[in-house]
């Protein structure tokens, strides 16, 4: 709604925006993973979370003046006008550096302080293990925790008493949160990486890792028949070094199907927080008398359904599941993440089909042509899209996290977050091919581009619909895929320094 209302830009512009942030914010993680491996592989997670919350809560400050000085943002835009002042190129860049600069801290230290947690739990100790399943529910069962914040107090806060009070409050508990991380970290466990296998370089001499090798993991990495083509870099008589190179990136390469099918997921995950909210804008919002709830705010809902189904599933559905297949996690990862993204199928239908009710009743009240009006539809009608985006999040966003960290081998699990993350980014991205090809193509029509300004004379139910026949091509493509993926066993993955057992 800021790209909106208070630089301003167009919808189509202000969602490209929005979206390049998003999948710069996912695409980050993966990026500085390889920059970190390339530069100074034996980087710890917590120095290197440390100095990444501090570039995030430089690019909070600096939001936050963007938005509190009047020389540094454009004069507020009267909706009243038939025109806005735009603001100025150095207004506009010092706002997008901002962004830029929040999503490079965060993606830094977000999927290292994930991964990090995840470490604190021994893989060799079966209750310690067990329990690190539970670890990733938790975690996002935490993030939703604070997206429900960010949706309902800062945004009530931003409409009603001001930008920089609003952006003020995140900046505040970021210095808090950064202060709470240092107060731990004298009882952290920490795990010590001695060679990266993407570079193929030792980072630690021979006596360095006599000094900090600790808890030798004893454990093995098996080999595997998938990608034999790999097994070209490592003859039988080369070193045990360039062998477990080898296995360990064979074991990368068999994720890249699995990855690349979740990406559709991903362009689906993009609509929430742009089309959905510019939905909620156009329809009656008053719950109480004449108290509004903010569009975006809808989307608390989300957060709302994720912190009532983790404890659901993690408490009831696992131990339930347990007793029909035998499985630690009730169900495997696989095919939680598929039933998330038959979920965001779903999703996209409801979209579709609130939608068409929306443009129905702007049409019979005779507002097809009256943008600003306020169509007399309760923007409750939106709230079943979120609450399915928000249980597709519990099986897919969670069942990701868990296998991309799981599958990496032991001195990669900080980049298995990353390529998770790389998913919703990349999907961000993609989302922004396709409005790009949708625009240019349906703009070509009688009836004008799916992406107008005034969303009642738009078609959004026609984007929905091609978003859900996409989903469902991809998700026949997913089935594939897994069912093709021999996912490995945790004693078979774990990184043995100076030996390979076959």
């Amino acid at each position: 709604m800021f790209f909106t209302r208070a630089l301003p830009l167009q919808l189509r512009m202000s969602t490209y925006g929005l979206e390049s942030q998003q999948h710069f914010l996912s695409l980050g993680p993966f990026l500085q993973m390889h920059i970190g491996v390339a530069t100074r592989p034996l980087w710890l997670p917590p120095s290197f979370t440390c100095w990444s919350a501090v570039r995030t809560h430089m690019g909070l400050t600096l939001l936050t003046a963007s938005v509190s000085f009047k020389f540094l943002r454009p004069p507020p835009c009267i909706y009243t006008s038939s025109s806005c002042s735009e603001a100025t190129p150095v207004q506009n860049g010092l706002f997008f550096c901002s962004l830029y600069l929040i999503a490079l801290g965060t993606g830094g230290h977000k999927p290292c302080i994930e991964a990090f947690g995840a470490d604190q739990f021994d893989g060799e100790d079966p209750e310690e293990n067990r329990y690190r399943s539970s670890f990733f529910n938790w975690w996002y069962f935490g993030q939703c925790f604070g997206a429900l914040i960010a949706l309902s107090v800062i945004l009530y806060v931003e409409d009603y008493i001001g930008w920089g009070v609003g952006f003020g409050i995140p900046t505040v508990a970021m210095a808090l949160a950064l202060s709470l991380f240092l107060y731990g970290s004298k009882f952290y466990r920490h795990q010590v990486i001695f060679s990266s296998p993407l570079i193929g370089q030792k980072t630690v001499s021979d006596t360095e890792v006599g000094e900090l090798l600790v808890n030798k993991s004893r454990t093995k990495l098996s080999h595997t028949d998938q990608f034999r083509s790999l097994d070209k870099g490592c003859p039988e008589k080369s070193a045990h070094e360039t062998v477990l190179n080898a296995k360990e990136i064979n074991l990368f390469a068999r994720l890249i199907p699995i990855w690349g099918t979740c990406l559709m997921y991903g362009v689906v995950f993009a609509q929430c927080s742009t089309f959905f909210t510019k939905q909620g804008s156009t329809m009656d919002r008053k719950i109480i008398g004449h108290i509004e709830i903010p569009p975006a705010s809808l989307q608390c809902f989300i957060a709302l359904s994720i912190l009532v189904l983790v404890p659901v599933y993690d408490w009831i559905f696992v131990p339930l599941a347990k007793t029909f297949t035998g499985l630690e996690q009730g169900i495997t990862v696989l095919q939680r993440v598929g039933f998330g993204i038959f979920v965001s199928v779903l999703a996209m239908v409801v979209a579709a089909l609130t939608e068409l009710k929306r443009l129905k009743v702007a049409k019979d009240n005779g507002l097809v042509d009256m943008p600003t009006a306020t169509i007399p539809m309760t923007i409750f009608w939106l709230l079943p899209q979120y609450i399915l985006y928000g249980i597709s999040e519990v099986f897919a966003m969670v069942g990701m996290q868990e296998y991309f960290y799981d599958q990496m081998p032991n001195r990669m699990r900080s980049l298995g977050i990353a390529v998770f993350l790389s998913v919703l980014g990349i999907g961000s991205f993609l989302s922004g091919i396709v409005i790009s090809i949708v625009d240019e193509i349906s703009s070509r029509s009688k009836e004008g581009s799916w992406f107008q300004d005034n969303l009642n004379t738009a078609h959004l139910d026609y984007f929905y619909w091609l978003l859900a026949a996409l989903s469902a091509l991809n998700l026949c493509t997913y089935i594939y895929f897994s069912s093709c993926c021999n996912v490995t066993k945790s004693e078979e993955r774990i990184f043995v320094y100076g030996e390979v057992v076959n």
